[in-house]
């Protein structure tokens, strides 16, 4: 038996995550690897809960577009509240934080394309 497809996808999300973190860690000072890692830690579960939630709508036209205008609502409201956390709070590396929030959320999207090659019921394990 195999791993429901929202693990799997867990797992390569938090690889990608890791992958780009590190490439970009000897580039980066102390407060801006701070946010490139706090961009990780909120990016992802968010990540996965949309992708999941999408997941269990596969197949269904209209529940479907539902899950992915809720999914993609999610990341904005996700985005912006940091942005007004980070404003208000001055945090060190505010702008490695949320340009790689962003990023990370845009790469994770297009993940996503990846683990719905599968026709419904056809591997798709919820």
């Amino acid at each position: 038996m195999s791993a429901p497809i929202s693990v799997k996808y867990g797992v390569a999300a938090f690889l990608l995550i890791a992958a780009v973190t590190a490439v970009l860690w000897p580039f980066l000072d102390q407060p801006s690897r701070r946010g490139v890692l706090t961009a990780g830690l909120i990016a992802l579960p968010v990540q996965v809960l949309a992708f999941t939630l999408l997941v269990r709508r596969h197949g269904q036209a209209n529940g479907f577009m539902a899950a992915w205008a809720g999914g993609m609502a999610l990341r904005a409201v996700v985005v912006v509240i940091t942005a007004v956390v980070v404003v208000q709070t001055q945090t060190a590396g505010a702008v490695a934080l949320l340009l790689s929030l962003a990023g990370f959320f845009f790469a994770l999207l297009v993940l996503e394309a990846a683990f719905f090659r599968t026709p419904p019921g056809k591997g798709m394990a919820r």
